[in-house]
């Protein structure tokens, strides 16, 4: 940029910057620098097409996914896994999934378990949430050794991939990772360092992304972002609130709703069947003349999605994006990607710490969008102080729970159908 009009508000005030390197698109049309008040990284790169902190076109968060799936299908290494990191790439490495037409896909999560449904566990130092479980139905789901694509939405040094690889490569040996993200804006030391850890595991280890890059981070950010004021969150609207409606939709009782326990190729036809029986449920809810904004829960990104996708299919004005349990830096500038937020008590029983919902779809005054907001029933079950949070906001509120199969349920499925 040779102007800093155009530059964002955390460039400005901060110096923090997105260069671009290379790759196609831009990774300046790619991601936006956010801020947030975290003594870990006082930065985020927020994503136009990712579907978390900005509300995007379905059909846009989906032929990202389907972009990145293609670079990956380019190094040829035949029959893949894949594992989506929670919980800003959930959604993202199902659509890769998707578009290799992957063996199986899995997400790491951060829902609690039993220790004995838990294949394996490790850390991701920067993020404000760290563990990350894997919770597959089987850990036959990982019996055979085929290359594993590990998907995110960035990859910043490379340490949570390579903390990924480890964890897997002690309990079963694989040849081959691919690590595929959106950007990837690790420095030369990183990128050096990628080659001896991959020795060191004894496997190779290959990056992809759409767009390459660098973060310049200037000293003393962390505790300049650290010291600014508590973001002004939840601001009501002047219109009076509606009350929240609640609806479950229509579900099949053997068909994961997403990749938490595991998704297999077998199952995607059904899925693909299912999906298409909800969306048609939840139509007939909306007013099709007015927007409609689709929320998944955290890591509930993909079915949320493809309704989405469904809908806008179908004519309706839609986006999608999800809650999140980061607490970002909201400011209210025109060149700042994270211009308002709301936040509430997490729905899951026996969470304690804060969710958050930024950005939302700011339609004209007159216009009163229509939110949908997918649960499963885990969060269902718990608190939903999140739709009055959002109804006072101006948003006509729906809350669609959907019943998908949990992971002992699933593991019996399995067990009879081999």
């Amino acid at each position: 940029m040779t102007s800093t009009d155009h530059e964002s508000w955390a460039t400005q005030t901060f110096g923090l910057r997105v260069r671009h390197r290379s790759g196609t698109p831009l990774l300046t049309e790619l991601v936006a620098p956010g801020l947030r008040r975290n003594p870990r990284r006082a930065h985020l790169l927020v994503s136009s097409v990712l579907g978390k902190h900005i509300a995007a076109d379905p059909r846009d968060v989906i032929a990202a996914g389907h972009q990145l799936g293609r670079a990956v299908a380019s190094l040829g290494l035949g029959d893949v896994d894949v594992l989506g990191m929670a919980e800003t790439a959930t959604s993202l490495g199902h659509c890769v999934a998707d578009n290799l037409d992957a063996a199986m896909y899995l997400h790491t999560t951060r829902r609690h378990a039993p220790p004995n449904m838990i294949y394996a566990e490790f850390q991701e130092g920067h993020s404000h949430a760290t563990d990350h479980t894997l919770q597959p139905s089987s850990a036959d789901l990982f019996a055979q050794p085929r290359p594993i694509v590990l998907v995110d939405d960035e990859i910043s040094t490379g340490n949570t991939a390579f903390a990924t690889v480890a964890a897997l490569q002690q309990l079963q040996h694989r040849a081959h990772y691919v690590v595929a993200s959106l950007v990837d804006v690790r420095n030369d030391t990183h990128r050096h360092d990628a080659a001896a850890v991959s020795n060191k595991l004894r496997t190779s280890v290959h990056f992809v992304s759409l767009a390459q890059g660098d973060v310049d981070q200037p000293a003393g950010l962390i505790d300049a972002v650290c010291a600014l004021n508590p973001p002004v969150l939840n601001t009501p609207s002047d219109r009076p609130p509606s009350t929240p409606s609640r609806l479950t939709l229509p579900w099949p009782a053997h068909v994961p709703e997403g990749g938490r326990h595991g998704f297999l190729r077998q199952d995607r036809p059904e899925f693909e069947e299912a999906v298409l029986w909800a969306s048609e449920h939840l139509h007939s809810y909306l007013d099709p003349s007015r927007p409609v904004l689709l929320v998944g829960h955290e890591e509930l990104m993909y079915l949320p999605l493809r309704l989405a996708d469904q809908l806008a299919r179908h004519g309706f004005n839609t986006r999608f994006q999800s809650t999140t349990r980061s607490p970002a830096y909201v400011h209210n500038h025109p060149e700042y990607p994270l211009g308002t937020g709301w936040t509430f008590p997490a729905s899951e029983p026996g969470e304690t710490s804060a969710r958050f919902l930024y950005n939302g779809w700011q339609a004209p005054p007159h216009v009163r969008v229509q939110l949908v907001l997918l649960v499963d029933r885990i969060a269902a079950s718990g608190d939903l102080t999140v739709g009055e949070v959002l109804a006072a906001s101006g948003y006509d509120v729906i809350i669609a729970e959907v019943d998908g199969p949990d992971a002992t349920t699933l593991a019996e499925i399995r067990g009879r159908q081999q």
